[in-house]
């Protein structure tokens, strides 16, 4: 029996999307039940930024089905893990550092998308490496993984990270004493080879294999599809899109600005109509100089196009 086709209407609307953005992005669209993929530049690196917490906490999930960790194994968080920009529980780390555990730093990192929350699982499990081979291990093809939080931002602004920045403030500061055009050498350079380089073909096969499933036990899935959908960030992006009865499980990334030019804006998740049938949807901005409505309408019209396609 033949695999069913997609819908031609679908891909006339995200290849006019896509195509009519002023800037330069990466569309897919995978059904998770009947199998089809739908792209626009799908196939291109595209910087992930927060995205990649997805893959950090699919390796920490694996880890506790392996029983290699536990959601509730004690956690200190010191001064010096801190990280950079976007991290809520910065103010909760006094001289003494911040005592919690797994399942809360997974709810931060998933959630609000804490830096520092996910950087200290991202190491808690192996670092870099161990989610470089865990992507490989689960056949997730077209992702790569970054160097962490900290020296993925450093080196995107052109610099070298330094412990003594762990906080964000003294990076701030060491950023804002470069030059325009160190900056923008930097940034160009991360654009043409990002170090946190995923498809959007990629990162719906990701999100496929974990609707179906096969990524983790059903417990540990249904967690993080859990945290996905009770997630607080972009909710003017892809949410906005949805229609009453329909149902979305995302995670935001967002990078550094330069001037008027924004990069790795992205919202990736898993789509659920009323009927449960399923779509992994990925819309990922490298780089642009349109404004934030305009970015985020974009991702909320490829939503509205995949529900037009299902009623």
């Amino acid at each position: 029996m033949a695999a069913p086709e997609a819908p031609a209407a679908l891909l006339n609307a995200v290849q006019g999307l896509g195509g009519g953005f002023a800037g330069s992005v990466g569309i897919a669209v995978r059904d998770i039940d009947e199998g089809w993929l739908i792209s626009f530049n799908g196939a291109a690196a595209l910087p992930q930024q927060s995205v990649s917490k997805l893959w950090v906490a699919i390796a920490v999930m694996d880890a506790v089905d392996r029983g290699a960790l536990s959601l509730s194994d004690p956690v200190t968080v010191r001064r010096s893990d801190l990280t950079v920009f976007h991290q809520p529980i910065r103010a909760l780390v006094g001289p003494d550092g911040y005592k919690t555990n797994v399942r809360a730093l997974l709810e931060g990192a998933m959630t609000r998308s804490d830096n520092t929350c996910n950087d200290v699982l991202l190491w808690k499990v192996g670092g870099p490496t161990a989610i470089r081979a865990m992507l490989a291990r689960k056949h997730i093809e077209g992702v790569t993984f970054g160097p962490g939080e900290r020296e993925l931002q450093a080196r995107t602004a052109g610099l070298t990270w330094r412990p003594e920045w762990a906080g964000g403030w003294g990076f701030l500061q060491a950023r804002a004493k470069l030059s325009f055009e160190a900056r923008d050498k930097a940034l160009r350079r991360y654009l043409a080879a990002p170090y946190d380089g995923a498809s959007a073909q990629g990162v719906t096969l990701g999100l496929s294999l974990l609707a179906r499933g096969t990524l983790l036990s059903p417990a540990s899935s249904a967690h993080l599809i859990g945290l996905m959908r009770a997630s607080r960030t972009g909710p003017a992006r892809m949410r906005a899109g949805l229609k009453p009865g329909w149902a979305l499980a995302h995670k935001t990334g967002t990078g550094q600005d330069l001037g008027n030019m924004t990069t790795g804006y992205n919202d990736v998740g898993i789509l659920t109509a009323p009927d449960g049938h399923r779509y992994a949807v990925a819309v990922m901005i490298a780089s642009t100089r349109v404004s934030i409505p305009v970015r985020q309408r974009l991702m909320a019209n490829v939503v509205r196009a995949v529900i037009r396609t299902r009623n």
